[in-house]
């Protein structure tokens, strides 16, 4: 061999480990400008600890793959030159599916984190896995997301039930009468797009732990209540947690009465059985047809139902208090997030779980953790999907992007 095929054989080894190195890195800056939505340019370079010129480069390719866009701050009251802010474009989207019990939301979230669009179909029964993917297929072909300014990256998808991590089957969601489902497979083969599954209160999870009341914490477990029950979602060491299937965080099966009713999953006294909306909305009385949101609480307090909805909400939080102590001596979180009712739950009388569970719960564990009310509201779940389907795109930008083809390809699938 001479010492010129020599060096180019040095120089290809080396070479795509750069490229490998820039890959990373562009994934690296992406995914802090989706989760910022907007953040200066300056910060991209402390927050990586990338030189300033490599930042510059990356965010140059975000642009150029149609992913981000840099503009300049609205105030540039700071000494120096002010760094340029570079924010997520709102292309491309993701589609987000979930089914519940009384109904099916399908809707279009955009890279930056809007909600583009949302439809909801009240349902008079639990939709069957053939009627969800017949409604997706319908409601995706007629978003109109197929232009320029909105191509789908994929589908996420929210489900109600134990969701095998490996392959996407629904194995139980007992609520929907589902057994060993291939969602995922079924919707991919429908749609021609890429399509990701996971249990609902894990994507909601990841969503707090993105964009809400988990931001920061490297630690959380997000606790969500729903018509579908109770389900819970893990962020250990700051990644997400589903055990070696994909089945952990089912917090809504932990046991909490003894002597409590049966559940629908065959054990007695879940959590779920004990702590349900519906008792709770009967207190407030006939007037409510929802739940009030947690800051709206106070208002829907009146003299004549106080008493009936403190005395519900105490006999509640008691069994929440339950199981939140299994869960800060097992696992140490520092943030505990509480979702959809349970929010609601939590602010008609926070001090009453605040008391429970310190008599309760052991105190060196407890005394980090802070127990905070879910930030998304209503958004949660279409925003935790689409984050589902959006993992691609974030772990490789530049083959995964618009411009790379990879959107193009779907189409043909779809369209083929």
């Amino acid at each position: 061999m001479s010492r010129l095929d020599a060096a180019d054989g040095d120089r290809g080894p080396r070479a795509s480990s750069q490229e490998q190195v820039r890959r990373e890195n562009l994934s690296r800056v992406l995914r802090l400008v989706h989760s910022r939505r907007r953040v200066p340019r300056a910060e991209i370079t402390r927050a990586t600890g990338l030189n300033r010129s490599t930042v510059a480069d990356l965010v140059a390719e975000l642009v150029g793959l149609g992913l981000a866009f840099e503009s300049e701050p609205e105030r540039a009251n700071q000494a120096g030159r002010p760094s340029p802010v570079v924010s997520a474009t709102r292309r491309p989207v993701a589609i987000a599916v979930h089914p519940e019990t009384d109904a099916l939301t399908i809707g279009a979230v955009a890279l930056d984190g809007t909600l583009v669009q949302r439809i909801r179909y009240p349902l008079d029964l639990p939709p069957t896995p053939s009627e969800l993917v017949e409604r997706a297929s319908e409601v995706i072909a007629g978003l109109g997301l197929g232009s320029d300014a909105h191509p789908p990256i994929g589908i996420g998808v929210a489900a109600p039930g134990l969701v095998r991590s490996s392959d996407g089957i629904v194995r139980l969601a007992p609520h929907l009468g589902w057994e060993d489902v291939p969602l995922a497979s079924l919707l991919q083969e429908a749609t021609g797009l890429p399509t990701r599954i996971a249990n609902d209160a894990h994507v909601g999870a990841l969503a707090e732990a993105i964009f809400g009341a988990g931001r920061g914490a490297t630690d959380m477990v997000f606790l969500n209540g729903g018509s579908s029950g109770i389900g819970g979602g893990i962020l250990a060491n700051g990644r997400p947690f589903g055990g070696g299937d994909g089945y952990a965080g089912e917090f809504g099966h932990t046991l909490v009465n003894s002597a409590g009713q049966r559940c629908q999953c065959g054990a007695r006294g879940c959590l779920e059985t004990e702590v349900r909306p519906e008792p709770l909305l009967a207190a407030f009385g006939p007037g409510f047809r929802a739940l009030p949101a947690g800051e709206d609480v106070g208002a829907a307090l009146t003299p004549s139902n106080r008493e009936a909805v403190m005395d519900e909400a105490r006999r509640q939080l008691g069994f929440l208090a339950v199981s939140l102590r299994n869960i800060v001596n097992a696992l140490n979180p520092q943030v505990i997030v509480l979702a959809g009712f349970l929010a609601t739950l939590q602010a008609i009388d926070p001090g009453f779980l605040d008391r429970t569970l310190r008599e309760q719960a052991l105190t060196p564990p407890l005394e980090g953790a802070q127990i905070r009310a879910g930030a998304l509201g209503s958004d949660l779940l279409m925003v935790g999907a689409a984050e589902l389907a959006f993992g691609p795109l974030l772990d490789d930008p530049a083959s995964q992007s618009p411009e790379g083809g990879f959107l193009r390809a779907a189409y043909a699938r779809r369209t083929g």
